[in-house]
């Protein structure tokens, strides 16, 4: 934004068309009034010199004169009153024109009736002196000049024609000093009501250039944001805000239920539970099911009731978590650091002195079973103790830029020998072939093993083993994803929320870490694994990838 997009001189009336078409200034609002007098006054005399009959209040000189004036007057009138409505021309051009159509229009009736002695010629007093209020400052003598010539010029001529023989100049004169005197009068008044006018339309541009200023601000803010009032209907958001929730554009105005559910649902409750925090935080996952969102809620106004407005800072938690990894990364070495030298050597040789017991001849069956059961529980903690100390080992990746499909063909490949599984229980579906995403490829083998190894094992008897692996891209955002969906016994909805705890698993011989470091090397390559249930039974875990636009400015 530079700032020739801001207009700063009130007398260059660069006003935005929508401001100047609403804004209710004095001027136009003088113009309007003296306009519905106008059309009165002609309605009015028209209506009086139908109803007289043979005995005419006005018009008795000239009656056709006065019923025609009083005719193209009204309609003068009429027409008038549209142009002021659409304010097609300047309000000096339409009042000079209206005050002169009006002391031709009250002389010609003044002399239709019998000149001055009819009293139309006070009327040109409201005129002269309304229309000086918004003619400009040198126009009011003028227009009072005009006037009071044309009056005594009436005059001289229904003397010269014989129309009379008493002419009345002296009250023509005087009829002349009263209008110079109003039209005098009304200059101060004039050059306030200009003053005012001119401040009114810079206060004007001022106020939508920074409402234009507040509104670029808030679109390129780097905080997400959603303002809502009582009744929970969107009154402000910024584009970060639409990408990050997935929701359309033009959202303003419309409930928060029907534009993010999840969460809408949270604010409800937040607001019915009368032991609410002030400044809650929560997570939830996007509307798509694409992205993890932290949320912050910061009611508005001085009352913390929770039934106002509301202001949302809304924050995508991979970015969080990529502040903090380093940290993370740091107190996990220290403690696989620990376990490395406290456990891992004692469970070795327990391991190992278990070994040696189990091939002596001197144990029964029993003997060896417990010989058994020690190596197995020694395994177990020994590979609990390698996820560990793979976890805080690894370094923050060597992200590349590669077509994905023919590197799932290798992997799949790979895992089938591995498993030893038949052809076509993992297989890769619907992938174009330059479909291309950026991550640390050590990395993202690591993940879709622990995946797949997970949908092996969970693998329902009725369902068999039949693993996909999809890639499409998301609507709004555009990022790139991969899909790992099975046929098993799928994940129970209260289980749903702790499945990437760490330790956490549903099986008796897991260790609980597989997920959990899946969703740590996403985070560590900026992407994001989330999970969702089947329909048709089975579980999907999506990997979305990093924004492609941060590819390229990584890549500058």
């Amino acid at each position: 934004m530079t700032d020739s997009n801001f207009a700063a001189d009130p007398a260059s009336r660069d006003v935005p068309e929508s401001l100047a078409a609403e804004q209710p200034d004095l001027t136009w609002r003088v113009l309007g009034t003296l306009n519905v007098f106008r059309i009165f006054l002609a309605a009015g005399l028209l209506t009086l010199y139908f109803a007289g009959g043979d005995e005419l209040l006005f018009g008795a000189v000239h009656p056709k004169l006065f019923a025609t004036t009083c005719a193209i007057y009204l309609v003068c009138a009429i027409a008038a009153s549209y142009l002021i409505r659409s304010r097609r021309f300047t309000p000096g051009t339409q009042a000079a024109a209206y005050v002169a159509i009006d002391i031709a229009a009250i002389v010609i009736l003044m002399h239709a009736s019998g000149g001055i002695a009819s009293g139309l010629g006070g009327l040109l007093v409201v005129f002269v002196g309304g229309g000086s209020l918004v003619l400009p400052l040198r126009f009011p003598a003028f227009t009072a000049a005009i006037a009071s010539l044309a009056v005594l010029g009436e005059q001289l001529f229904a003397q010269i024609s014989g129309e009379t023989t008493s002419a009345s100049f002296p009250a023509a004169g005087v009829l002349g000093v009263i209008i110079f005197a109003i039209a005098f009068a009304a200059r101060p008044l004039g050059r306030r009501i200009q003053a005012s006018e001119a401040l009114a339309i810079q206060r004007g541009v001022d106020l939508a250039n920074l409402s234009e200023l507040n509104e670029y601000i808030v679109q390129h803010l780097r905080e997400s944001i959603v303002v809502i009032d009582a009744d929970n209907k969107v009154r402000l958001i910024n584009e970060s805000a639409e990408n990050l929730l997935g929701i359309d554009k033009d959202s303003r105005g419309k409930p928060l239920g029907a534009l993010a559910p999840g969460l809408a649902s949270f604010i409800n409750h937040w607001r019915s539970d009368p032991r609410k925090k002030h400044s809650p935080d929560f997570s939830l996952t996007s509307a798509d099911n694409n992205t993890r969102i932290n949320a912050h809620i910061a009611p508005l106004g001085t009352s913390y009731a929770g039934d106002g407005p509301v202001l949302i800072f809304i924050e995508d938690a991979s970015l969080m978590n990529a502040r903090v990894q380093q940290s993370k990364l740091a107190s996990l070495g220290r403690l696989s650091a620990s376990i490395a030298h406290e456990i891992r050597n004692p469970v070795g040789a327990m391991s190992h002195a278990g070994q040696l017991l189990g091939e002596s001849e001197n144990l029964d069956g029993h003997d060896k079973r417990l010989t058994e059961i020690i190596q197995s529980h020694a395994e177990r903690v020994s590979h609990i103790i390698d996820n560990v100390l793979q976890l805080s080992r690894r370094e923050s990746g060597q992200a590349e830029v590669f077509a994905l499909k023919p590197w799932l063909q290798d992997f799949v490949n790979e895992f089938t020998r591995t498993q030893e599984l038949f052809e076509g229980q993992l297989q890769v579906v619907a992938i174009e072939d330059d479909f291309v995403v950026r991550m640390d490829t050590s990395h993202l083998r690591q993940i879709l093993w622990n995946l797949c190894d997970n949908a092996l094992k969970y693998a329902s008897d009725q369902g068999g083993i039949q693993i996909e692996l999809r890639a499409d891209r998301t609507q709004r955002a555009n990022r790139p994803y991969l899909e790992v969906l099975d046929h098993g016994r799928g994940i129970p909805e209260d289980m749903a929320d702790k499945i990437f705890e760490p330790f956490f698993t549903a099986q008796s011989g897991g260790t609980g870490l597989g997920l959990f470091i899946s969703r740590e090397l996403c985070e560590l390559n900026g992407a994001t694994l989330v999970f969702e249930p089947r329909s048709e039974g089975g579980s999907i875990f999506r990997i979305v990838f990093a924004d492609p636009q941060r590819w390229e400015s990584l890549d500058r």
